[in-house]
């Protein structure tokens, strides 16, 4: 392209959260693109660079100048747009000002022997620099940001305070203002490293400068210079880090210098749960534990430090003093709660609030050890197996009053199992606590064994059932009580377990112990509301895995409630199709064809002295195909049922092209009307094939 520059526009501001830097990130490279489109400046590719003080756009061969353009507007016909004196109409002046054309300006031209009018309006070139203020002012107003403030006197609101503005096409600099600043040359380096200002000769130089002023600008290079460091400690030390997704992504956008360390803790404090190290390490400090080769975690961690490497013995101290407050905390609260047993802290649930309108944790732990009941005595568990599930269930929440998790959250649970084998609580009953919150998220593992399992579907299944009940469920995109994870969960342990336990009778049950706390609430809505929903995630999670939706609404049509029930059928529905696809959809266009002939009032009464050869052989191979459907169904053998039911295919094949079901006989016809609905009448507990049939 010729006559084209690069376009450089840095916005500096003071360090970004990490993550609102990751989505910025993201926006800016829809954002900068559609801005120079919407006003038609032609330019090449669009490269984004960002670090927690800056957002960087770098747009290759921008024109000098916008192209001319003629845009052509189709008006109304032209009888419309002219009396039959030639006079403008109303339609005319209309199209003409909503174009910006005066009526005189407008043209006539045929099409097709029809003559319409039209508007021609030219749009002249324009000079690029002269638009691109407004337009990357338009860019930094653009940027969404979940948490907004204002600084000093401006009236603008960005994630954190802006502090200057590059803005340079070519050599020259492009006056944008935006909180009382006006964009020039001069940028700024590493905080500590390189402050600056540093001055860009030209928008080509802007990346290299920052470069050279101790900044790695793009998330992906940082997370290169962070990987390469660990490696290079891991092989030093023989240890292995554990690098977390989440906690790596906000490192990576914290500093604009990485540069890994390692620090050491006193040993003492490994005689504290590692879950709480690890937790005060990642969660609190983003500090990355090592393991040594057996996986048992070390003394030793490492540090992504933002400061100057030429002092790392004080920065490795500096983390190291933090470090060891932060644990002499959790090991000080760790032994204080070791003080009491687990159950003594059972009473003390009722300070924590689980739902206004649901009571306190306490109110909650009795409701999931009453359910927990319910579901052991429907699935017939063993009296031992019910007892540690009952006690599991009285202590599972009982950790979230100590010390040690009022401070570290995140380890709720796995605290309680400690406590709980200290108190001298049966192994299972422990597991059990550490597990019941699982699966935490898709992909998680379910609970080990039946008590987990048991008392992570009691207390899921109570927090959906008491939320819905109090009008609290999720609506759109919000779920402030992540209850579609927790329904997820429920279904996933249901799934993976094969428990023989019913998902509706649970919800019945939880409804009936909430009712009997005393909530009123409307029961049939309120029950009807939550099948529905566990049905949604169990159809979403089904189509994802690549099940037809209109197989899921052909199981769905028999009146299915269990979401597991459904999950089964639907499967082996889905696999049949796709093993015979031929005879599955020849079956759903014979039942559709017989669907739509049934009269159901006939009933299915037929006379069979009265039918022919060929329905003789269609109501014995309907007779037939009743009997094995029922016992398939019986010993939940659904994909035999689908076998039965594809036996039919050529007899009633046989029958549809060899009788005129609407006889003119109105009694022949009663009676072969009667053998279609009792045809139709096999599928009722299966499937709606008619939902399946080709359009």
């Amino acid at each position: 392209m010729s006559d084209t520059a690069t376009l450089a526009f840095e916005i500096g501001t003071e360090e970004i959260p990490a993550f609102d830097l990751k989505r910025a990130t993201e926006q800016l490279a829809e954002l900068v693109p559609a801005a120079l489109d919407a006003v038609r400046i032609p330019h090449g590719e669009v490269a984004i660079y960002t670090s927690p003080r800056r957002l960087i756009a770098i747009v290759a061969d921008v024109a000098a100048r916008t192209e001319a353009l003629e845009e052509v507007f189709r008006g109304p016909a032209a009888k419309i747009a002219f009396d039959d004196a030639g006079n403008p109409t109303k339609a005319a002046i209309g199209f003409a000002r909503g174009k910006g054309l005066d009526v005189d300006a407008l043209e006539r031209r045929d099409e097709n022997g029809t003559e319409y009018v039209y508007a021609v309006r030219q749009v002249p070139s324009q000079d690029v620099a002269a638009l691109l203020p407004e337009v990357l002012r338009g860019v930094i107003d653009g940027i969404s940001w979940p948490k907004s403030c204002r600084w000093g006197t401006t009236t603008e609101m960005f994630s954190r305070p802006v502090r200057w503005l590059v803005a340079l096409l070519g050599n020259t600099v492009i006056p944008v203002e935006y909180a009382g600043l006006v964009a020039d040359r001069e940028t700024r380096g590493h905080r500590f490293l390189a402050p600056g200002p540093h001055t860009v000769a030209s928008a080509d130089d802007l990346v290299s400068v920052v470069e050279g002023a101790f900044v790695v600008p793009t998330q992906e290079a940082r997370e290169a210079v962070i990987r390469k460091g660990v490696a290079a400690i891991e092989a030093a030390t023989g240890f292995t880090a554990d690098l977390p997704a989440k906690t790596l992504t906000e490192v990576i956008n914290l500093s604009e210098y990485p540069t890994p360390m390692v620090g050491t803790f006193d040993e003492e404090f490994l005689k504290v749960p590692e879950e709480i190290i690890v937790d005060a390490m990642l969660m609190h400090q983003r500090y990355f534990p090592l393991y040594d080769a057996d996986g048992k975690l070390t003394n030793k961690f490492i540090i992504v430090s933002n400061g100057d490497p030429a002092h790392e013995d004080t920065i490795v101290d500096g983390n190291e003093r933090v470090v060891a407050a932060r644990l002499y905390d959790a090991k000080f609260f760790y032994d204080e709660d070791l003080k009491l047993p687990l159950d003594a802290y059972v009473d003390r649930l009722d300070e924590v609030v689980f739902q206004e309108a649901l009571g306190t944790m306490r109110d909650k732990t009795a409701r999931v050890v009453k359910l927990s009941s319910r579901i052991t005595s429907a699935a017939g568990i063993e009296a031992a197996e019910m007892r540690d599930i009952a006690r599991s269930a009285y202590l599972a929440k009982a950790d979230l009053v100590t010390s040690a998790v009022i401070e570290f959250t995140s380890v709720q649970g796995i605290m309680g199992s400690y406590y709980a084998t200290a108190a001298g609580e049966a192994p299972r009953v422990a597991r059990a606590i550490a597990e019941h919150y699982r699966p935490r998220f898709s992909g998680d593992a379910i609970p080990t064994d039946i008590i987990g399992q048991v008392v992570a579907l009691s207390d899921k299944i109570d927090t959906i059932c008491g939320l819905f009940a109090v009008g609290q469920a999720p609506t759109g995109s919000s779920d402030p009580f992540a209850l579609r994870r927790a329904a997820l969960g429920v279904l996933a342990i249901l799934e993976e377990t094969g428990l023989p336990i019913s998902l509706v009778e649970t919800i019945d049950g939880s409804l009936i112990i909430y009712r009997e706390a005393g909530l009123q609430f409307d029961n049939a809505e309120v029950r009807r509301e939550i099948i529905d929903f566990f049905i949604t995630r169990e159809k979403v999670a089904l189509r994802d895995a690549g099940v037809k939706a209109d197989t899921i609404d052909a199981v769905l049509a028999c009146g299915i409630e269990e979401p597991i029930v459904l999950a089964r059928r639907a499967r082996a529905l889905e696999a049949a199709r796709t093993e015979n696809p031929q005879v599955f959809d020849d079956l759903a266009t014979a039942f559709a064809r017989a669907n739509n002939l049934r009269e159901i009032g006939l009933g299915t009464g037929y006379k069979k002295a009265e039918l022919t050869d060929v329905e003789t052989a269609l109501a014995e191979a309907v007779a037939t195909a009743e009997g094995n459907v029922a016992a398939a169904l019986a010993d939940d053998r659904y994909a035999d049922a689908l076998v039965a039911l594809a036996a039919l295919r050529a007899p009633v094949d046989e029958f549809f092209d060899t009788t005129m079901v609407m006889d003119e006989d109105p009694k022949v016809r009663a009676n072969r009307l009667k053998l279609l609905n009792r045809f139709a009448n096999v599928f009722a507990h299966v499937a709606d094939f008619s939902q399946m049939a080709k359009k």
